[in-house]
């Protein structure tokens, strides 16, 4: 079955693209949950004033997206976190304890799914996680983890 996706779904496809997905998930789910319609002749038809229409939503966007991006450039967050006397903290720090260190000490509302953290981190010290904010706009934001 052929759809036109109407968000990106992970591991099927980009938004606004023709997928071929099995009949049932596509009849059971996707179109349901409205993430795709079917792609027949007039759904294609409209598919290139779909994409007018959300790239001009999506330029508004990086404008806004630029900006959190500047302001977190020089910007170091900071992290508590239990830790031992060898500097190994206990657990590890997500990037849900990161997007709410954005909350808190910058007022920056961002979803932790866009937070991209390079491994695990299990130690005190320095690191650097990318905010997969648009496809253009991915900026790096430094983070410290100390000990509470």
């Amino acid at each position: 079955m052929e759809l036109i996706l109407l968000e990106d779904i992970e591991k099927v496809g980009d938004k606004h693209t023709i997928v071929t997905v099995k009949d049932g998930y596509g009849r059971n789910y996707l179109i349901p949950q409205k993430m795709a319609i079917v792609a027949n002749a007039t759904n294609r038809a409209r598919l290139d004033a779909l994409r007018a229409k959300e790239e001009a939503e999506v330029q508004k966007l990086i404008g806004a997206f630029q900006a959190i991006a500047d302001q977190l450039e020089e910007q170091t967050l900071k992290i508590g976190a239990k830790a031992g006397t060898s500097g190994k903290i206990f657990g590890s720090v997500t990037n849900v304890q990161i997007a709410a260190a954005l909350k808190e000490q910058f007022n920056i509302d961002i979803d932790r799914r866009k937070i991209i953290l390079p491994d695990e981190i299990k130690e005190l010290g320095t690191y650097k996680a990318v905010l997969n904010l648009h496809k253009e706009v991915q900026p790096e934001v430094r983070f410290e983890v100390i000990a509470e």
